[in-house]
């Protein structure tokens, strides 16, 4: 095969380092900001924070200096000329400090006290109220170690989801011990019987059992509800699938009920807890706390953004290796040695600059993201009314602000902006657009709103269907069709009109 040579074209788009590092800086929310900050801080020593709090003086970052060199200077990538031809009257010009004078802090809120000490919240965890409770069953050490397994393998919502016999293989491979599927499950039934009821179940319907029986056994029964408990383990042991589809007649016909009777049948079920565990321990009650980037506040009609950034300290050029290259500047005899030093310099400092310049980039463009957003659903920000959000997509908020696409997904899907009226994504504010009767163009989110407050409305004893929903947003105006109610009810995590029902 013979080679040949030819001319050919290609349009590449390739990333700089520092945008690359910026578009990792808009992903990081405002909580974890100061996290990324102390990192590259560790990371870099030519990047320190502002003299009056982290000052060292140029004796400790020349030993710093000389310890890390070592190591790094065999990686560095530089020829003869390279060394030769080294200018560093960029890196020593008076002012140079000022790269970083942006200032992070919010003004409107003042400074925590650093010193002090915040309660830290103390809980026990779901797994050591059960393992608590094991104690106080006799079991021998054999018999002990198989149910810290079971223990082990119900999940954070109270049930044991791991067949038997799986747990009983876990059981030869991991602790060496030979056990039956028998010996398990009567563990697992003993098990059944710690608190919080219902722990430990298989599923759904032997979770509510599981309940219902506790009740039953429970010595101090009001008058009366016995029968009414027995009725309800029949309906869940007999008709379960009813159950969770409404079909309330079935049961009814079944257990032969008058109306009275399955209602207070369904509202002894009702009040069971079909996730035992979700109320118990640190593990099923992990909070999470949403620092809001922006703050928007209506000050006598007029909308004011701030930036929160009070997590992100003042950054600056060590003053260290400014000096260092000040003193290698005034030099005259410069070995090889000195030079491949001043390069390592030079490459941190250039670091350090870029990481400043990223962090200032990245406020920029949040700001100018959140800005064109507020302008553009100005309505909503002031009155809270979420019938006042127009239609916008991502490309709007980029030709407003002249950023890429990409970079506005980045900051609307990771930041949350607070207002009077609560706390939002970003992403709250977008949705696509739906015609009226007038031929005016109105936001999605506002037709789901109206659906919603349609449903929440109704009677829920004969829940509007879809087609009714369908027909009185149409009398609103709105030219919608049922399946698109249908995908709106679904988005909103609302069930079909059956599963509303109630008695």
């Amino acid at each position: 095969m013979a080679l040949s040579q030819s001319l050919q074209q290609k349009l590449l788009q390739k990333l700089s380092p520092q945008q690359i590092q910026l578009m990792k800086l808009l992903q990081v929310p405002t909580a974890s900001l100061e996290v990324r900050i102390k990192e590259e801080l560790e990371e870099n020593p030519a990047l320190e924070l502002d003299e009056d709090k982290h000052e060292e003086n140029a004796d400790e970052i020349k030993d710093e200096f000389s310890e890390t060199a070592e190591e790094e200077f065999s990686e560095m990538d530089g020829g003869e000329d390279e060394y030769e031809n080294i200018d560093v009257s960029e890196y020593v010009q008076d002012g140079d400090d000022e790269v970083a004078d942006y200032k992070l802090r919010d003004d409107n809120y003042p400074e925590e006290d650093e010193g002090r000490q915040l309660p830290f919240k103390t809980e026990t965890s779901f797994y050591e109220v059960l393992i608590n409770q094991l104690g106080l069953l006799k079991l021998d050490e054999r018999e002990h170690t198989i149910a810290e397994q079971i223990v082990g393998s119900i999940d954070e919502d109270g049930y044991l989801r791991r067949e038997t016999a799986a747990i009983v293989d876990d059981l030869a491979f991991r602790q060496n011990i030979m056990s039956s599927e028998e010996e398990v499950e009567a563990l697992i039934r003993r098990i059944q019987h710690f608190d919080p009821p219902g722990v430990a179940a298989r599923d759904l319907q032997e979770c509510l059992l599981l309940q219902l029986h506790r009740q039953k056994d429970e010595a101090r029964q009001p008058e009366g509800r016995g029968q009414v408990v027995d009725t309800a383990i029949k309906a869940i042991s007999k008709y379960f699938d009813e159950f969770t589809k409404k079909h309330y007649e079935k049961i009814q016909r079944g257990l032969n009920l008058d109306d009275d009777q399955l209602k207070e049948v369904m509202q002894q079920i009702i009040r069971l807890n079909p996730k035992p565990g979700g109320n118990v321990g640190e593990v099923n009650k992990a909070e999470n706390y949403v620092v809001p980037d922006f703050f928007i506040m209506n000050n006598a009609g007029k909308l004011e953004l701030t930036l929160n950034s009070r997590n992100a300290p003042e950054l600056r050029i060590s003053e260290g290796y400014r000096d260092m290259l000040k003193e290698y500047d005034r030099g005259a005899k410069k070995d090889k040695r000195q030079k491949e030093a001043v390069l390592f310099i030079k490459q941190k400092i250039d670091a350090a600059k870029w990481f400043i310049d990223a962090i200032k980039q990245r406020q920029h463009t949040l700001l100018s993201t959140m800005n064109a957003i507020m302008e553009h659903q100005y309505n909503f920000f002031l009155t809270g009314d979420e019938t006042e959000l127009k239609p916008m997509i991502l490309k709007d908020i980029a030709e407003k602000t002249g950023l890429d696409i990409s970079t506005v997904s980045r900051v609307a899907n990771s930041k949350f902006v607070q207002t009077e009226f609560g706390t939002y994504r970003l992403k709250f504010f977008f949705s696509e657009s739906l015609s009226t009767d007038s031929g005016e163009e109105v936001s999605t989110r506002e037709v789901k709103k109206i659906l919603s407050n349609l449903i929440e409305g109704e009677d829920k004893k004969r829940p509007l269907s879809d087609e009714r929903l369908t027909e009185l947003l149409q009398e609103k105006g709105y030219n919608i069709a049922r399946r698109t109610v249908a995908k709106y009810r679904e988005q909103l995590n609302i069930p079909v009109a059956r599963l509303r029902k109630e008695l």
